[in-house]
């Protein structure tokens, strides 16, 4: 099973799902997104694979989110190119499999994504 984590290491959450992930065996494929920001076109495609739109995904309380007005009319495209210039918009931890792909917070959804396969 291939298994990918979009990994903040400074987020606890994140550190717990990447654990849980190599708990059961697996040596997950780990991005820090804040280092390696997901352009506009891997966003899209990870969205489709998560099965929603960006608002699903995006750290509202984060300043920057404030600083560039993205609150109540910003389009679907204004936030997916916010969180490509802003990476920490984006929340996390975000597993990816295969198969499907699933925000874990809390991290124990991971479970429910790793029994998947």
């Amino acid at each position: 099973m291939q298994v990918t984590i979009f990994h903040n290491p400074r987020c606890s959450k994140s550190r717990e799902t990447l654990a849980l992930i190599q708990a059961s065996g697996v040596q997950p494929n780990i991005v820090e997104y804040l280092k390696t920001p997901l352009s506009v076109q891997a966003l899209k495609e990870l969205l489709q694979l998560l099965g929603c739109n960006a608002m699903d995904i995006i750290r509202t309380n984060e300043t920057i989110y404030k600083e560039l007005g993205l609150g109540g009319q910003a389009t679907e495209e204004a936030l997916i190119e916010a969180m490509a210039r802003h990476p920490i918009l984006m929340n996390r931890p975000i597993v990816c499999t295969n198969k499907a792909a699933k925000l874990c917070r809390p991290p124990e959804l991971v479970k429910e994504l790793l029994d998947q396969h």
